[in-house]
């Protein structure tokens, strides 16, 4: 991600950015490491045929401090004094972090602290790893570097930085000349990053780029063993009758490898479900074979009532199991394992010219966000999967990954939990270098790029292929590749027999063989006004827009106070035009200037950090739920149909102020909230540009018997106007029906008024609730002066009436039961003011003991408001261990109720 239709300003932001990087390498003096031997990393390998073991660790050392030759460092026995431990994926800085050299670079300008001159010379890792026998085939199945490595075993060089590049390609060497019985060595000489001149991965404008590039290895290095013939590329091929779903059929392939000098004959078995198969395949001497299983050979791969997979909200996510061996004598010589899902994926272009996903047959609008890595790529499984969980929540059922492609885990979680995923390669370095005339940073290419680009390609398709979740692969971000590029990806692609729909680009370009992109990439991305999303033209729902929000979202107070010194917590709300640190490198978005404008202009002034955050969290749930709505709506639309949405971005890999629908720390504010109810499975929603009230379902089966109303309120709680329609029916697959319109002028209304939108269903059970705060002057927004990231406002909506409400009382009682580690507090409020005046937006958080936030926590709804009398129940579900032995409270509070904290036990 990066601008868009601004190559002068794009130009200048990029520049400026690595020129700031460079800036930063001078200087640093190097702290003496601890001198102590690492902790034990040892890898036991066994002997079966068919194992790939992952290294446990590593011990890592800057070359500037290591004399000893490559030889001497990958041996046996050598002393590693002094190296720094790291895990099985770890780059330099998140070793050199977890053994606390630095202090913690996600609180003030910590990260700016560390030099960044010491990560400009090679790193060197190595590990241990001990054999029972040589008389297996032993290999190493290496991934994941960033950038290049030399790769020794035992003190012998198997294979050199220009063959093992690249953060995306894969190589297996065969080191069975190498190895020993007994203790084995492996040693990489790490070469530094440079997303400039390498194929690998870099920062732009998310977060503050680390200062080692995230160089070192970021994903597993297996130790292979097997007999005579290997077994390699196992998938399945999945061909669903669509829309009957009535039967699959499958087909199996794989290579069979003889890796010795005479010929051979291997048994091939396998087995999917209860049907098994078997061929006896003849090899000669090094000869790769591909082995085929068919319906036609295997009438048991052709499945009648398949167990088909859908995303999140839509069906199951049923998975089904490959598994092969190659026997050679009656030895088992290698195994193969996979797991696949039944599922249909088609993008063609609608009348309009933008991509329309299908989904086992039924349209679907792709309500997504992006999603950036740990800055540092450590992985942790736990951490992972509570964020996908809260996209589940949401109400989204995609995720996009510019680029910082995760490992094998990732997309697991994904098929298991029902999320979609587009994968692609990013912008703004070596891999749009030089496509298609693009004035991007990175260099280009030369006739060594194409092969790592294409080995890159192979590599990502192949293990990518088989998850149901993966349904696209944008071969371009902000640029479509030119013709030599696009011919590298889509040939591998090709031979890795890919079948999801490949895209040309995220934003709105052509590639020579895939035509149009069928996407958009408009922004914006800083601060535009609620009614901006539903104008069909640059932003605004219409079309596939892949990237888009309004920018900042300042996170709750206690997270910035996690991330922030005082004295920084001052500067953020008295100082639009201050630098902050935790925005962005880039120059364009440096600053809040745009947003804090627009949050003084409608909410009036801050009178302090408190009242700025509460405001922001107005702000950005307003913002947030009327860009999915806006979207929601849209998609059902006759003419210029919205087809996808993808909030810039879901999370960060940092403590932010911008692009993320939850924090760092996995908390929730006004943006997280917005999306929830935005993207509620049945829905009752306004509509900014016609003053419309319309109910959208987001099920598969239609709605019918709901009864819509619409009451509007001054902001002391008068009532100006009321409406009730009954007898509402709407379609499903996120059709939507017009229930009502608002009138464009009520009587007595104030400046600054409420709108409380209710749907119930044929039982008189509320299923929707939704308020908005609106006002009589509407915010104008300045076409002609738009710019890549945003459209001006010229004038503001009034607001600041919100400021004059009455303070109003809200009652809390609350609860928890826990059963087998997860816990659910349950949560009565009800607003006990004697007035008129409703408790807006009263925000409920979960905490210990000390009043620190218990994270993470899934709310069945947040930020609700309450009029006089009114009562709500919530809950709240989370590990119970995350309480840390404590009892739960509840902290509540709200835009106009003073906070108090209730006791949950």
């Amino acid at each position: 991600m990066f601008p868009r239709s601004a190559p002068t300003a794009r130009r200048y932001a990029v520049t400026a950015l690595v020129l700031g990087l460079l800036g930063s390498l001078v200087g640093g003096a190097w702290a003496d490491p601890p001198h102590r031997m690492p902790s034990a990393r040892v890898t036991r390998v066994p002997s079966a045929a068919g194992t790939g073991t992952p290294l446990t660790g590593f011990a890592l050392q800057s070359s500037a401090r290591v004399t000893d030759s490559a030889a001497a460092v990958s041996s046996p026995g050598y002393p590693a004094k002094g190296w720094y431990p790291a895990g099985p994926r770890s780059t330099v800085l998140a070793a050199l972090l977890a053994d606390g050299v630095y202090a913690d670079p996600f609180f003030s300008v910590n990260q700016q602290k560390i030099p960044a001159a010491d990560f400009q010379v090679p790193w060197w890792y190595r590990s241990d790893f001990t054999l029972q026998d040589t008389a297996r085939r032993t290999y190493l199945d290496v991934g994941g570097v960033v950038s290049a490595a030399d790769v020794y075993v035992n003190g012998r060089q198997a294979a050199t930085a220009q063959e093992v590049t690249g953060a995306y390609t894969r190589h297996e060497l065969d080191v069975t000349s190498l190895v020993r019985s007994g203790t084995n060595t492996v040693a990489f000489r790490i070469q530094p990053n440079d997303p400039a001149k390498d194929l690998t991965m870099g920062w732009i404008d998310w977060l503050q780029p680390p200062p080692d590039r995230n160089m070192g290895i970021v994903r597993d290095v297996l130790v292979r063993r097997g007999g005579p013939v290997a077994l390699r590329d196992a998938h399945v091929l999945t061909s669903l009758a669509v829309p009957s779903l009535a039967t699959a059929d499958l087909t199996v392939k794989a290579q069979a490898r003889n890796d010795t000098g005479a010929p051979v004959t291997a048994e091939i078995t396998g087995t999917v479900g209860t049907t098994a198969f078997t061929r006896q395949v003849a090899l000669a001497a090094h000869e790769t074979r591909t082995v085929t299983f068919s319906p036609a050979d295997t009438p048991g791969l052709h499945l009648t009532a398949p167990k088909v997979w859908w995303p999140a909200g839509m069906g199951g996510q049923p998975l089904y199991d490959l598994d092969l061996t190659a026997s050679v004598a009656g030895t088992t010589s290698d195994t193969a394992h996979e797991n696949f899902g039944v599922r249909d994926v088609r993008a063609p272009l609608n009348a309009d010219g933008a991509r329309q996903y299908r989904i086992n047959g039924r349209p679907l609008l792709i309500k997504g966000g992006g999603w950036s890595p740990d800055e540092f790529l450590r992985w942790d499984s736990r951490y992972v999967e509570d964020r996908l969980k809260y996209a589940v929540d949401l109400g989204l059922n995609t995720i996009r990954l510019e680029g910082h492609l995760e490992p094998d885990e990732f997309f697991d979680l994904a098929d298991r939990h029902g999320i979609l995923t587009l994968p692609g390669w990013e912008c703004c370095d070596k891999w749009e270098g030089n496509v298609n005339g693009a004035d991007e940073p990175g260099d280009p290419w030369s006739d060594a790029d194409y092969p790592v680009a294409r080995a890159s390609m192979a590599a990502e398709a192949a293990r990518l292929r088989d998850h149901p979740s993966v349904i696209s692969f944008l071969i371009g971000s902000d640029f479509a590749p030119d013709a030599k590029i696009e011919k590298t990806y889509l040939d591998a692609l090709k031979a890795a027999d890919w079948t999801a729909p490949v895209v040309s680009a995220a934003s709105d370009n052509s590639s020579p063989q895939l035509g149009s992109s069928g996407m958009k990439m408009t922004g914006p991305y800083d601060w535009v006004p609620p009614a901006y999303w539903y104008a069909k033209r640059e932003g605004g729902a219409t079309g596939f827009n892949s990237e888009t929000s309004a920018g900042p979202s300042i996170p709750t107070l206690d997270t910035l106070r996690r991330m922030l010194t005082p004295a920084e917590l001052d500067t953020l709300w008295k100082d639009p035009a201050a630098r902050q640190y935790h925005r962005s490198p880039s120059p364009v978005f440096g600053t809040l200037k745009i947003y804090d404008a627009a949050l003084t202009g409608r909410y009036g002034a801050p009178t302090g950090l408190a009242d700025y955050v509460r405001k922001a969290q107005l702000a950005q749930y307003e913002n947030v739920r009327a860009q999915f709505e806006a979207y929601g709506r849209n998609a059902t639309d006759a003419t210029g149909p919205s087809t996808g949405v993808i909030h810039w971005m879901f999370n960060s890999g940092w403590t932010s102020l911008h692009w993320q629908l939850t924090d760092r720390y996995l908390d929730q504010g006004g943006a997280h909230f917005g999306a929830k109810k935005a993207n509620e499975p049945l829905h009752i929603q306004y509509g900014y540009d016609d003053r419309s009230v319309a109910v959208v379902n987001n099920r598969h089966d239609t709605a019918s018997g709901l009864t819509a109303r619409a009451t509007l309120f001054n902001s002391d709680g008068t009532q100006k106007y009321d409406r009730t329609v009954r007898g509402v029916s709407v379609n499903g697959d996120g059709a939507h029906t017009t229930a009502l319109s608002l009138p464009a002028s009520v009587s007595g209304l104030s400046a600054t008024h409420l709108l409380r939108l209710d749907l119930t269903d044929a039982a008189g059970r509320e299923v929707s609730r939704n308020v908005y705060w609106l006002s009589t002057r509407p915010d104008t927004l300045d076409w002609s002066g738009t710019t890549w990231y945003y459209t001006p406002t010229t004038s503001y909506a009034d607001l600041t009436g919100l400021c004059s409400m009455a303070s109003v009382p809200v009652s809390a009682t609350a609860a928890t039961k826990s059963s087998h580690g997860t816990s659910t507090t349950t949560v009565t409020l009800r607003s006990t003011g004697s007035g008129k005046t409703p408790a807006l937006m009263t925000d409920v958080h979960l905490v210990d003991a000390h009043g620190r936030p218990v994270l993470p926590v899934r709310w069945s709804d947040g930020e609700v408001s309450l009029w006089p009398g009114e009562s709500v129940t919530l809950t709240a579900t989370y590990r119970t261990a995350d309480l840390g032995g404590s009892t739960p409270s509840v902290r509540v509070s709200g835009w106009n109720s003073p906070e108090r904290t209730v006791p949950a036990a």
